[in-house]
């Protein structure tokens, strides 16, 4: 039962020494990630449906 005191006392030292993002610098990363995301999400779709195009008229 001590061990586990002891991490989670080591633990909330630790959280404490980190050095979290301001509001302006958080919505900017996470406006960059979802973007991002959609960026490669959107490349994909329109890439699979062109090779699915593509295959289908080899096929037939």
């Amino acid at each position: 039962m001590q061990r586990l005191k002891n991490f989670f006392s080591d633990l909330f030292r630790e959280m404490r020494k980190v050095s979290w993002p301001k509001r302006k610098e958080l919505t900017r990363y996470t406006i960059t990630v979802f973007s991002t995301v959609a960026f490669f999400a959107l490349f994909f779709g329109v890439l699979d449906l062109g090779i699915s195009k593509l295959i289908r008229l080899i096929i037939e």
